[in-house]
């Protein structure tokens, strides 16, 4: 049986945090080596560097979280999300999961947690976005109950071909 634990990131799980969103950011580029110019836009370093630091603030309590997935002792993923600008909805962002816990069901676990948190929140609505190479995370999601749906925030019109865009109402 695995031994998997989902819980709200705690200060000493932040490095952690930090290392996941870290290879997120590796394996966006990794799948998107046609698309520098999108990378650089939305993952430039500095910038990157900037977001990390600033995500316990970006997701802080009581409108947002930082949820950590652990197998055993190690923290194996990540997935946050916070309030967005249309009342009742709140966006799910940079959903990892190291390769080594890939198959363990800590993806399904994180995003289930999120979408329950975020309604016992109060939201009406989850959203979020994703590369279209990134197909393992499109696959999970729609059996997860999300569907399309337009754009929610204004992307560089040049980079909405390689961008998806989901909805799940709670």
């Amino acid at each position: 049986m695995i031994d998997l634990e989902i819980h709200s990131a705690r200060p000493s799980d932040m490095d952690d945090v930090a290392r996941l969103c870290w290879a997120y950011r590796d394996l966006l580029i990794e799948r998107s080596v046609d698309l520098p110019q999108m990378v650089e836009a939305y993952y430039a370093k500095d910038s990157y560097a900037a977001l990390v630091a600033d995500l316990p603030r970006i997701h802080a309590r009581p409108k947002g979280d930082i949820l950590v997935a652990k197998l055993g002792n190690q923290i194996v993923g990540c997935a946050m999300y916070y309030p967005l600008t249309a009342a009742g909805t709140t966006e799910i962002k940079r959903v990892y999961v190291a390769p080594s816990a890939r198959g363990s069901g800590a993806g399904r676990a994180l995003i289930q947690e999120s979408i329950a948190r975020a309604k016992s929140d109060g939201y009406a609505r989850v959203v979020l976005d994703t590369m279209s190479g990134l197909t393992e995370a499109i696959a999970l999601y729609e059996r997860l109950g999300f569907q399309p749906c337009p754009p929610y925030y204004d992307a560089e019109p040049s980079f909405l071909p390689y961008l998806r865009f989901f909805e799940h109402p709670l």
